[in-house]
């Protein structure tokens, strides 16, 4: 069973184990805590070989396009190729402990192979900002990018440009189009390009602030050791939005509409 590190919402410990109580803190974590508890009641019932995965945050180049990774990393790819100006976000100091899909389905296949079914936390144990997430997309396409505000006040700027990765990774005749965009939008008042802007409608009612799991259980019992960290995630990401976004510009360019894949 699928699990969810939503089931520990606010987070009674850090980092969470197999041990650590749950509180949820959303409808989707809810409904999960059912899941978790009855994938336990039929194994113990009817000695199913039943198991709870506890999976953490686990991204890939086809993630859900409204995850805020994914929203991220299709943003930024629609922004330098001039199909977007902005980035409407939440909680930017939100932390989740991210890891590749990859990793995630192989610890699932280590879990059904064993002779006793049990439950395991599956996380990479290291927790990243939404803010550093940004940062990091950004530096993926040569965008240095600066935070400045607080709340809902908070905002992000474009300050440098790295002409060589932007060339690497987007295209020449892209960086030109770019440039000349953005030097339209240069103010005295600020102290860039803004292309991040939080929007109070993505709070969450009951907010998670911090999710970092332990998988030592994972380590021990079935040898799991993720072979992705982010910046590799980022970079596969990045590449395969910028990919997918230059076919929607392409449409444009020759009169066809494409949809707004931002909210």
């Amino acid at each position: 069973q699928a699990s969810t590190s939503e089931l520990y919402g606010m987070v009674q410990e850090v980092p969470q184990t197999e041990r650590t109580p749950f509180y949820p803190r959303s409808p989707y974590g809810v409904a999960k805590l059912y899941a978790y508890w009855i994938t336990v009641n039929y194994r113990e019932a009817y000695n199913m070989h039943a198991s709870n995965g506890i999976l953490f945050n686990h991204e890939s180049p086809i993630r859900g396009e409204t995850f805020v990774t994914r929203k991220i990393t299709r943003a930024m790819a629609r922004i330098v190729l001039g199909m977007q100006q902005t980035i409407f976000v939440g909680n930017l100091s939100s932390r989740r402990d991210w890891g590749h899909a990859k990793d995630y389905i192989r610890a699932m296949h280590l879990v059904l192979q064993q002779d006793v079914p049990d439950d395991y936390v599956i996380a990479t144990g290291i927790t990243t900002s939404i803010r550093d997430f940004i940062k990091m997309a950004g530096e993926e396409l040569g965008l240095q990018i600066t935070f400045t505000g607080k709340d809902s006040d908070e905002k992000g700027y474009l300050t440098a440009i790295d002409e060589r990765v932007f060339i690497t990774h987007v295209g020449e005749q892209y960086f030109e189009q770019f440039r000349k965009r953005i030097q339209n939008k240069v103010s005295s008042k600020t102290i860039g390009v803004p292309l991040i802007s939080v929007d109070a409608q993505y709070f969450r009612p009951t907010e998670v602030e911090l999710l970092m799991g332990d998988a030592t259980k994972a380590r021990e019992k079935l040898g799991w050791i993720p072979k992705y960290d982010l910046k590799g995630l980022v970079t596969e990401m990045i590449k395969s939005d910028i990919e997918l976004m230059k076919k929607d510009a392409y449409l444009r360019e020759g009169g066809y509409r494409t949809l707004n894949y931002f909210e």
